[in-house]
């Protein structure tokens, strides 16, 4: 695997730990932000992997929905990765949603739900890479 796309795996990896273990903390609006963070970077790298090229223009979008579009995912997970991609926003800021702080808006079930499915795209990933 080649270095950069081994950092972005590296940290897409850390991040989904990340999100395990806040999970089980307790904070699950930040454990849905790593989860969101997770595929984002797993994704990055498997663009990385398919077009060699680190500036290109996919790797600049935070949008899930685009960089799985860009990365050949199955449909069957868009669904869920168009909801996690707006979890990117909600799970940081109090006005983004509801004007309710995040951890407000996040329970172990919507939590673990997230990661779950997380982890299924990221398996998908890893089997490209």
């Amino acid at each position: 695997m080649r270095g950069e796309i081994k950092a972005w795996w590296e940290q897409a990896l850390a991040d989904m730990e990340t999100a395990e273990l806040t999970l089980k903390g307790g904070r699950y609006y930040a454990s849905v932000f790593f989860s969101e963070q997770a595929v984002e970077k797993a994704l990055k790298a498997l663009v990385l992997r398919m077009t060699r090229n680190p500036q290109s223009p996919d790797m600049f979008s935070h949008s899930l929905i685009h960089l799985a579009k860009a990365c050949h995912v199955p449909e069957t997970f868009h669904g869920f990765l168009r909801m996690l991609t707006s979890e990117y926003v909600n799970t940081r800021y109090p006005s983004a949603a509801a004007a309710e702080p995040p951890t407000e808006l996040y329970d172990e079930d919507r939590a673990s739900k997230a990661l779950s499915s997380a982890k299924d795209v990221i398996e998908w990933i890893k089997k490209r890479l």
